[in-house]
């Protein structure tokens, strides 16, 4: 098994190798599939032989009881026991390579499947800290705008100006209602990081229990 790259995700330490574990199982799985219909291959070409030699033994069981060559049917009924024995063995060779390559092919369905989560869960967390930041922005210019619009409030007041003054107040409720959306939305988007931050590691979990030991 790989080193895992150490990788901090929001203040915790989770292992990772985000470019070698998975995709390093994934081309082991290949090679097993490969290896697997290999053997397939083969057991098959035996499991055939050995059918054949079968039927060469009875034929000559036959043809050695007809001429009454006891010797020979001695021998005949040895090799057609040891050619059953063969297709036996060889069978059960053919289905344990059949049940090896259903394995790999759902090992490597799931080595791809975690490798791809965990490339989605860093995307998605790139993203949300991307939405953070830009809400975090949002909100501070809303706050210089509100200090701004309440500073010409307090002099279109101080001058007198009341059609300036009931201007000021509109644009101060707006400020105010700006601030509050993007406030909520900076909740929802913190809410969706740690989501994510949560998908991530029990995507790393799933991952690091799939390994071989």
């Amino acid at each position: 098994m790989k080193v895992l790259e150490a990788v901090v995700v929001g203040g915790t330490l989770v292992a990772l190798s985000f470019g070698g574990a998975w995709a390093q199982d994934a081309k082991q799985d290949v090679q097993d599939i490969r290896q697997d219909r290999k053997d397939i291959r083969k057991d098959t070409k035996d499991l055939q032989q050995d059918r054949r030699d079968l039927r060469q033994d009875r034929r000559e069981l036959y043809q050695d009881r007809k001429t009454g060559d006891t010797d020979a049917v001695t021998k005949d009924l040895k090799d057609i026991r040891q050619d059953r024995r063969d297709i036996r063995k060889d069978a059960n060779d053919l289905q344990q390579d059949r049940r090896d390559l259903r394995q790999d092919r759902r090992d490597l369905s799931k080595d791809r499947r975690i490798g791809q989560d965990i490339r989605e869960d860093r995307r998605d967390i790139r993203e949300d800290r991307r939405d953070v930041r830009q809400d975090t922005r949002d909100i501070r210019q809303d706050r210089r705008d509100l200090s701004q619009d309440r500073r010409e409030f307090y002099q279109d007041r101080k001058a007198g100006d009341k059609d300036a003054v009931a201007q000021d107040r509109k644009e101060i409720r707006q400020d105010r209602k700006d601030l509050k959306a993007d406030a909520r939305e900076r909740r929802r988007d913190v809410r969706e990081l740690r989501r994510d931050r949560r998908d991530l590691k029990q995507d790393v979990q799933e991952g690091r229990e799939a390994q071989p030991k």
